[in-house]
């Protein structure tokens, strides 16, 4: 509701806000300058499969390396594991994601429905710590993986051996500046970035496996080694399942596989509604892409594990956070090697690109919604600055360490997973389907234990998601608090009844009373009058409308306001809204009856008692409480114009 004239925005502001919330399109609200885009449009699946697959197929990177530090010779064992529980598990409850909830927003969207109120904004809130958690360390901890294999290059050793933190923020800059270019171009950036990858890497394990194909000692003195450590094959695989929680990175692609939905095409008679094609396609994303990453990390678990010495593996090792480059430089030359590092590094840079697509996408949809973040939070640039300076500052407390933040990243993915694999169980029950329903929980149960296993083991990620959820839940209030006085009400509509009243009035003067809904009867009507003329020294010929709010939901910060008009005991006209707030819904009444009418209503109320403070919180948190100051001065803010103000007589 436009209330008044603002100045049009400076050059920069307007740069800034443009295409505000174009991440976020497709469900949950807009911002009102919003500019939405016909459903259809978008990018082919196996387009939107390279972005995700830049955060995805880039853990190539470093994920070897993690498993021989976890598994040591049982590393091809234990990444089996892993490829079955991503196979059998995470791509089966993702796939059923994208269908459940087709607009990015991922599992959030479905828990959020569990719980309404507070709870359920708090438990919200809760997950998007863990989302930004996982996100934007996905940021940082892929720049520093690509300054390691920056600054471990042979030919750039020496010179770079000491600037890590420095090239990592650099990194971390130029990706924020890839974002406030532009999004689009973002995708074609992906596409070349992860085929140039692949292929190079298919050049590496072809080459790593001739290498031990042909040396056969290494497969006899691999399977040698085996047998003396663990004994048998049953003792193999049980250890290779208690150290898979350690190995939890390779599951990291999927949450941002959802996230980044919105961007597939689907098909040309797609709706917002029934977005078919999008959900088959992301889909076929998500299969193929999870297919392809389980074939290369088998492969490359095995030729790292067998030509790799194991003390390389180790901090400070020269295969320590890049075996494939390892194996690049010793089997393939300086010169492949050196073309594997570039490329290496520029996934690993630009993984950071997915994961910030996810935010922008994700983070946009609630805490706006919510009232938790300021109207700019919905525009793309501003975010993009934000979510830099914050990679800056977690890539300066961990001075640049990838494996100082391997814990927390593990955290966020698997809490993800597990919420997912929740969601997507209740869903099913939902359903009635009853074989799905416990294939999800036995899924679920497998990654609830990983994730209890892995905050054990390292705890270290827990603090990190608590860090970023208490900052999230902090920000978030203080925002709300901010905007307390904020006109919320995003539209205003009439029934007949209360329309009539409001044509009715407008021949005299619009005098309204604030009534709290008790009984309803007559006493309580004809007494409200009585004590409004007595207060006020109003004459008794004088006519008066009552206006009744029902707080729904105080937790809520936007919606629109519907009026229902009656009449009670054939004499008191009675206007009913419901709302999240009542001050928020008289002052969007009032404003909505001057500008629809032309003339100045008036609106009395009777004086709250109590502690004010008190109301205040009452009014905060429920919506309810210091109802006539409150109604003021959310009109006192929405219209600046004091001649214009709708008037509010307290006695």
């Amino acid at each position: 509701m436009a209330t008044t004239e603002h100045p049009p925005p400076s050059r920069l502001r307007a740069w800034m806000l443009e295409g505000l919330s174009d991440m976020g399109k497709g469900g949950g609200h807009q911002g009102p300058q919003a500019q939405q885009e016909p459903s259809h449009k978008g990018q082919r699946w196996w387009r939107v499969m390279c972005l995700t697959g830049v955060d995805y197929f880039s853990t190539l990177g470093y994920q070897p390396g993690i498993a021989a530090l976890a598994a040591g010779l049982l590393s091809p064992i234990a990444t089996i594991v892993l490829v079955i529980v991503t196979l059998a598990g995470a791509l089966p409850v993702y796939r059923r994601v994208a269908e459940e909830s087709p607009h990015g927003q991922g599992s959030i969207a479905m828990l959020e429905k569990l719980l309404s109120f507070w709870q359920g904004k708090l438990f919200v809130l809760t997950l998007l710590g863990f989302a930004a958690t996982d996100f934007l360390i996905t940021i940082t901890l892929s720049a520093a993986d690509a300054s390691t294999h920056l600054v471990e290059n042979p030919h750039l050793n020496s010179a770079l051996h000491d600037k890590q933190l420095v090239i990592t923020l650099f990194l971390l800059a130029l990706l924020g500046a890839v974002f406030l270019k532009g999004f689009l171009e973002a995708i074609g950036v992906a596409v070349v970035l992860v085929g140039i990858y692949l292929s190079l890497n298919v050049v590496v394990v072809i080459s790593g496996l001739y290498h031990v194909a042909t040396a056969g000692h290494v497969v006899t003195d691999w399977t040698h080694a085996l047998t003396a450590e663990h004994g048998n094959v049953f003792a193999m695989v049980g250890v290779a399942l208690l150290v898979f929680p350690k190995l939890a990175l390779g599951l990291s692609g999927f949450e941002t596989g959802v996230a980044v939905m919105p961007h597939v095409s689907g098909d040309p008679d797609d709706t917002e509604e029934r977005p078919a094609g999008r959900i088959r396609d992301t889909k076929k994303l998500l299969t193929t892409a999870a297919l392809i990453m389980s074939c290369f990390l088998i492969c490359t678990s095995f030729i790292t594990t067998l030509l790799i010495p194991e003390k390389e593996f180790q901090p400070g090792g020269q295969a320590n956070g890049r075996a494939l480059a390892y194996i690049a430089h010793e089997y393939l030359g300086n010169a492949f090697g050196t073309v594997y590092d570039v490329s290496t590094i520029c996934i690993l840079w630009f993984a950071g690109a997915s994961a910030m697509a996810g935010l922008l996408n994700l983070m946009p949809r609630y805490l706006p919604r919510y009232g938790m973040a300021p109207h700019w939070a919905r525009a793309v640039r501003p975010m993009v600055i934000v979510f830099t300076l914050i990679g800056f500052l977690v890539t300066w407390i961990f001075d640049a360490d990838v494996d100082a933040q391997g814990g927390a990243y593990a955290t966020g993915v698997l809490v993800l997973i597990s919420s997912a694999a929740i969601a997507v169980t209740i869903a099913a029950r939902k359903a009635g389907q009853r074989n799905w329903t416990i294939g999800f929980a036995v899924i679920s149960a497998v990654f609830l234990y990983t994730t209890v296993v892995n905050v054990i083991e390292r705890p270290d990620g827990v603090k990190i998601g608590a860090c970023f959820i208490i900052g999230i839940i902090l920000v978030s209030l203080l925002s709300r608090l901010a905007r307390a006085f904020e006109l919320r009400v995003t539209s205003v509509t009439l029934d007949d009844m209360a329309d009539r009243f409001v044509r009715d009035m407008a021949s005299r003067k619009i005098r309204f009373i604030a009534n709290e809904p008790d009984r309803r009867d007559k006493a309580e009507y004809r007494e409200k009058i009585e004590q409004i003329l007595q207060d006020n020294d109003i004459p008794n010929r004088e006519d008066f409308v009552f206006v009744e709010v029902t707080v729904t939901d105080p937790s809520e910060f936007e919606a629109g306001l519907n009026v229902r008009g009656e009449v009670l005991h054939n004499r008191y006209r009675v206007l009913t809204l419901e709302s999240a707030s009542i001050p928020n819904a008289l002052a969007a009444l009032l404003l909505h009856v001057r500008d629809s009418t032309g003339c100045t209503p008036h609106i009395y109320f009777e004086w709250t008692e109590g502690n004010p403070f008190a109301n205040f919180l009452r009014f905060f948190l429920f919506g309810q409480g210091e109802v006539a100051p409150v109604t003021r001065e959310v009109l006192r803010e929405a219209e600046p114009d004091r001649d214009r103000r709708p008037r509010v007589h307290t006695g």
